[in-house]
């Protein structure tokens, strides 16, 4: 396979970036109308296809290799795009490796387990592309200012004492770094908890 020349893509990945353990002020840190070079819709069609290109080559790869997996966070309100992403960004990849999860309210199997088990069982394998239309994370957000969900869960009475949103962050944290630790890399969007903490959390 050829070696791709991928500096262009650092080059608009790098301003979107968030550093573990930052803090961010959206409407101070990030220009919601920054075009980062693109000034026609084809500049931008263009970027497109050659990402699309990029990613197809890479997922040969990473099928090849059966060593490492990929699971791509989306995070976002509804109708922030995440689908559009989704159909648009990841056309070019050959669907036989790629899992797409999309998570609505628990099932109540889902509630009869801890609350990263629906996600940890739509992982991808060695050699895949898992993506989360939605995650893990709503578990610190949606549910943190629903209380009526966290009842739901039927955590004990102990599970849920003081500081249960800071050992949640940690919990997250952990598994993700479990997840690094056998493979398993983890790239997401903006995800509003990172913010919140203060241990590194695996870059992404």
């Amino acid at each position: 396979m050829s070696d791709p020349d991928t500096g262009w893509i650092a080059g608009l990945v790098e301003p979107l970036r968030v550093e573990p353990a930052s803090r961010v002020d959206l409407a101070r840190d990030f220009d919601p109308a920054a075009r980062f070079g693109v000034r026609k819709k084809q500049d931008g069609l263009d970027l497109l296809r050659r990402g699309v290109a990029l990613l197809a080559e890479y997922q040969d790869r990473l099928a090849a290799q059966e060593t490492y997996g990929v699971l791509v966070v989306l995070q976002a309100l509804d109708a922030a795009g995440k689908d559009s992403t989704i159909r648009h960004v990841m056309s070019g990849l050959n669907p036989q490796g790629v899992r797409v999860s999309s998570f609505k309210a628990p099932s109540a199997e889902e509630l009869s387990h801890d609350y990263l088990w629906r996600h940890a069982r739509r992982l991808p394998a060695r050699g895949e592309i898992g993506i989360f239309n939605r995650s893990h994370y709503e578990e610190v957000l949606v549910v943190r200012v629903h209380p009526e969900l966290l009842d739901a869960e039927r955590v004990p009475a102990e599970g849920k004492a003081a500081r249960i949103w800071e050992r949640r962050y940690q919990q997250i944290n952990e598994w993700e770094h479990y997840l690094a630790d056998n493979g398993f890399r983890v790239r997401r969007d903006k995800p509003a908890w990172r913010r919140r903490w203060k241990s590194s959390t695996p870059k992404g």
